[in-house]
């Protein structure tokens, strides 16, 4: 039994509504933060300064400071402000290069040596425990550089 063209039509009116809805729910859920994540700093324990391989930033009193190279500096120090992280329970798979992060919190005296995939979102605390940084999140990690003339 043939369909009509108008059933063949409401199939695909029928069939696009549902997938721009479906496509709409995943973007939404994609943009937030995932409800089980926590803030790696807070107003308790604000950063101070972060040293990105051989990139820094720093606070000052007039604000932040950063490497002569980093372009965004303000973007990038924000970003890690309010970067929040998932505790992971087991260890992950890393394949990729890791980065080592050395952040300095306003009221500790030592520096803690973290290490960051930023590929995979993963961070390494001081203690061996894993975190990961949600998906929407780790573009800012990075911080745009100049380019280098050779």
């Amino acid at each position: 039994m043939a369909l009509s063209r108008k059933k063949w039509n409401s199939i695909i009116i029928v069939a696009s509504i549902l997938m721009i809805s479906v496509l709409t729910v995943i973007e939404k859920n994609s943009q937030q933060t995932p409800l089980q994540t926590q803030a790696l700093f807070d107003h308790a324990a604000p950063l101070s300064q972060l040293q990105y391989g051989e990139l820094w930033l720093q606070k000052s009193q007039s604000g932040w400071r950063c490497s002569s190279e980093v372009l965004n500096c303000l973007e990038w120090a924000n970003t890690w402000q309010q970067v929040h992280i998932s505790a992971l329970s087991e260890k992950p798979e890393t394949a990729e290069e890791a980065i080592e992060l050395v952040i300095q919190i306003d009221d500790l005296d030592d520096a803690q040596l973290w290490i960051l995939f930023k590929q995979q979102g993963l961070l390494k605390s001081p203690s061996g425990n894993w975190y990961q940084v949600p998906p929407s999140l780790r573009e800012g990690l990075t911080p745009i550089i100049r380019a280098q003339l050779n």
